[in-house]
């Protein structure tokens, strides 16, 4: 039985991202970058003013000159005017060209303007190059502004329009299938036999995906039919990018998923991981390559196996740069059972505990969806041992 780092390498190995495509930069947003982005030009492209006030030559402040004739307005976006003399200055505005010859900027805080002159006053302290951005201190023209496999968030989105970029090359989002079987499982809007329980994992794995930006879902509920789940599968595999299954993948009698799979020329990459919950995890890809996760049924083995292994999965799949795990301190200490690593939910640092600590929150076994209302996320920790509080784990939010 694999670790889950085990798990994850052998997910890795066998996911490569699916090909590129162009959209616009309105349409980029979430999504990842499969090309190499350049500067443009300098940035800033000039010697950039960086507060309202006068632009000086500040060897006729370091002179002991006070006072300055106005000799011109420069705004932003306005052709530079150029200082003609020491004893002149340039009311300037932030985001104008520093005017040729001026290398400082007095802020307008400091200035007192009258009859066409603009007096420092004695609490300012300005000094070479004051108050201006340099030209070229972010990037130099041509340099790497962006690489590929960055995932395009507002902040990136901002540097790929001041490249002039109003098109980019960006992974192709996978369509997706989420497949629930189970005879037992009844919509949230279907009158409810006391035998039967609500489909509820379809809508945890649709939501999670949709908070990643992912939109072509395709969901659909399957009877334990081993004829009905074949001809299912096999139309989800003709057409889609990933399969992500719930339920169906233990040793029970009614438990079709991996023969199905199997019979339908998916390769079994793994079948269980040593963790808990979710130890039941099935993987294997497809004939054209797909990725297909069988996860347990019970609804927090799924949304822990979704976010733990396919989650990153996907993002493999748009060319992302894989991400750093995230850590956390633990509130309060934990003994783990030895053979399985565990995976916890927790709470937001409760009142009295250190800033940014994961307070356990244990649910009643891996069937108890209700208790992760209102969780952060969970936390991982290896198996066998008695982990204290403040020592820093790995934690996945939901």
């Amino acid at each position: 039985m694999l670790t889950p780092a085990e798990a994850t390498a052998a997910i890795d190995a066998q996911v490569a991202p699916l090909a590129a495509e162009t959209c616009g930069l309105a349409e980029a947003a979430g999504r990842v970058l499969r090309e190499a982005l350049l500067a443009e030009r300098d940035q800033p492209p000039f010697d950039r003013v960086a507060m309202d006030g006068i632009a000086i030559r500040f060897a006729a402040y370091a002179g002991g000159r006070r006072d300055f004739h106005i000799a011109g307005t420069v705004a932003a976006g306005a052709p530079p005017l150029a200082l003609a003399s020491a004893e002149q200055c340039l009311e300037v505005m932030t985001g104008a060209v520093l005017p040729p010859g001026s290398d400082a900027v007095i802020p307008v805080e400091v200035l007192k303007f009258a009859n066409g002159g603009a007096q420092v006053g004695v609490d300012a302290s300005p000094s070479p190059w004051a108050n201006v951005h340099r030209r070229g201190t972010d990037a130099l023209q041509g340099s790497l502004a962006l690489p590929p496999g960055t995932r395009l968030r507002g902040p990136e989105l901002a540097v790929a329009a001041s490249a002039g970029r109003g098109q980019l090359s960006v992974g192709r989002l996978p369509r997706i299938a989420i497949v629930s079987t189970g005879d037992e499982l009844i919509g949230p809007d279907l009158p409810l036999e006391p035998w039967q329980i609500r489909r509820s994992n379809a809508y945890a794995i649709a939501t999670t995906l949709a908070s990643r930006g992912y939109r072509d879902l395709h969901d659909l509920h399957v009877r334990d039919d081993e004829a009905l789940l074949r001809a299912a599968l096999a139309t989800e595999l003709a057409g889609r990018d990933v399969l992500i299954l719930s339920g169906g993948v233990s040793a029970g009698r009614f438990d079709h998923v991996p023969a199905v799979l199997e019979s339908l020329g998916v390769r079994r990459v793994f079948h269980k991981v040593a963790q808990r919950p979710g130890k039941p995890f099935w993987f294997g890809v497809g004939t054209a390559g797909q990725p297909v996760f069988a996860l347990p049924g019970n609804p927090v083995s799924t949304l822990v196996c979704l976010v733990r292994y396919v989650l990153p999965a996907l993002g493999r799949l748009e060319g992302a740069i894989a991400t750093a795990v995230q850590y956390a301190p633990l509130a309060q200490a934990q003994e783990t059972r030895a053979g399985l690593t565990a995976f916890l939910p927790v709470d937001r640092p409760a009142e009295g505990a250190p800033a940014g600590a994961a307070v356990l929150r244990p649910t009643h076994g891996s069937g108890d969806f209700t208790s992760l209302a209102g969780t952060a996320g969970f936390v991982e920790l290896s198996p066998g041992r008695r982990h204290q509080a403040g020592e820093a784990v790995p934690f996945y939010t939901w």
